[in-house]
C-alpha cells in the first residue's frame, strides 16, 4: 500500500506570492491552489512524498495592522485544504513578513493542531517574538540563501509531520526554543562542568549545556521637567532624505545617518525631499514629508508654547534590517550630537 502523501499549505506575503511590491502590501488574505513562487521549490523537494495543495497569500501591511485577526482569517482559508503541515516563508530579514510567518504558524498549531515551520534571519523581529512557540529555521539575510533555507524547512517539516524526534538546534538548523531535554551521559555533571571550565581557561572551544539568553536593556530616560522651555528634536528611521540623498543612506542594512536642517521653515516641501527605504509604501511620505517628520505640527505646538523650541535639524536613517550593533552605534552618535546642541528630548517616528 502506497504511503499517504503529505499535504502542505504554504504561506507567502504579497511580494513572493506574485501580487506586487509595497503598493500591494494592503491586500487581504487569499488562497490559491497548488504552489506559487518559492512553493515550487518546496514541491520539488517533497517530490512524491508530499504535495503543496495550496498557497495562502497576504499583504504585509494588512497582516501587521491586525495580527490576530489576519492569522485567524488565513487559518480559516487553510482549514478546508485539510493540511498535514503549514510552511511559512522563508521571511529572511523582512520584519513584517517574519512577524506574519511566526504569528500564523503559532495560530495554525493552536487552532488546527498540526505542525508548522518557518524560516528567518537572526535579527528578524519575528525570531524574538515566536522562537519559543514555533520552529524557525535559521536563514541568511536575503533570497540568495533561498534554496538552502527551503531545504532545511522542508526537512524539518517532514520530520515534524512524521512524528520523528527533532534533534538539537545546531543539528537541525533552527533557533533554540528554550526547551531543556533530559539526556543520559556516561559522565557526571561535576565532571562535565570541570571539563568545560578547563576548556574555557585554556581558550579551547566548548559548548555549554544550558544557553543563557542575551538581553539588551535600555533604562528609560528621566522625564522632562519643564516641557514648555524644552528644545525638542525629530528623529526617524523612515528614510527621509533631501532630494538626491546626499549622504548615500542605504535603503536597507543602513550603516549611516544624516542630519538635515530646516531653519525658518514651517513645513517640509515634497519637492525638497525623497524617501530611501525599502520596507514600506513610501508614496504617502513622498507626497507630504511632514507625515514622517511632522515639522508642520511641531511648529504649531511651538507657536502655542507647548514646547520651548523645535530643534531645526532632523536626523534620519533607514530601519530595514539594520544590524543591532550598527543601530546602537548610530543611536549613540545621534544622541551625542543632540546633547551637544542642547536638545532636551527627541520624538522618534517610524513607519
Amino acid at each position: 500500500m502506497a504511503a499517504k502523501k503529505l499535504r502542505v499549505v504554504h504561506y507567502l506575503n504579497q511580494f513572493f506570492g506574485g501580487l506586487g511590491g509595497e503598493d500591494q502590501a494592503h491586500r487581504g488574505p487569499q488562497i490559491v491552489d497548488g504552489p506559487t513562487g518559492p512553493g515550487r521549490a518546496i514541491q520539488s523537494l517533497l517530490a512524491e512524498k508530499g504535495e503543496v495543495v495550496a498557497t495562502a497569500i497576504c499583504g504585509d501591511d494588512y497582516f501587521g495592522e491586525r495580527i490576530d485577526e489576519a492569522a485567524a482569517e488565513i487559518v480559516q482559508l487553510i482549514r478546508r485544504f485539510d493540511p498535514d503541515i503549514v510552511i511559512a516563508g522563508p521571511a529572511f530579514e523582512a520584519g513584517r513578513y517574519g512577524v506574519a510567518c511566526g504569528a500564523l504558524c503559532k495560530k495554525v498549531q493552536e487552532t488546527l493542531n498540526i505542525p508548522a515551520v518557518t524560516g528567518m534571519y537572526g535579527e528578524n523581529p519575528g525570531v524574538d517574538l515566536y522562537h519559543k512557540d514555533v520552529y524557525i529555521v535559521q536563514t541568511g539575510d536575503s533570497v540568495r540563501t533561498m534554496n538552502e533555507a527551503i531545504t532545511k524547512m522542508v526537512n524539518l517539516a517532514m520530520k515534524q509531520a512524521a512524528g520523528h524526534k527533532i534533534g538539537k538546534p545546531a543539528e537541525e538548523g533552527y533557533f533554540p526554543r528554550g526547551i531543556l531535554v533530559n539526556e543520559q551521559s556516561d559522565r557526571s555533571g561535576a565532571a562535565r562542568a570541570v571539563a568545560m571550565l578547563l576548556d574555557k581557561l585554556k581558550g579551547r572551544p566548548f559548548e555549554p549545556e544550558v544557553l543563557q539568553p542575551t538581553h539588551y536593556r535600555v533604562a528609560p530616560a528621566p522625564g522632562i521637567k519643564d516641557i514648555g522651555t524644552s528644545t525638542i528634536a525629530l528623529v526617524t528611521d523612515g528614510g527621509l532624505v533631501p532630494a538626491g540623498n546626499p549622504d548615500g543612506i542605504e535603503s536597507k542594512n543602513a550603516t549611516r545617518f544624516g542630519g538635515y536642517g530646516f531653519k525658518d521653515i514651517d513645513s517640509l516641501a515634497a519637492a525638497d525631499y525623497d524617501v530611501n527605504h525599502s520596507g514600506y509604501a513610501t508614496v504617502f511620505t513622498r507626497q507630504n514629508p511632514n507625515r514622517l517628520i511632522p515639522v508642520d505640527a511641531m511648529r504649531e505646538i511651538e507657536r502655542e508654547k507647548g514646547i520651548g523650541k523645535l530643534h531645526e535639524r532632523f536626523y534620519s536613517t533607514t530601519g530595514v534590517a539594520t544590524r543591532l550593533e550598527i543601530a546602537r552605534k548610530m543611536g549613540r552618535a545621534i544622541a551625542a550630537e543632540l546633547k551637544s546642541e542642547g536638545v532636551s528630548g527627541a520624538i522618534l517616528t517610524s513607519t
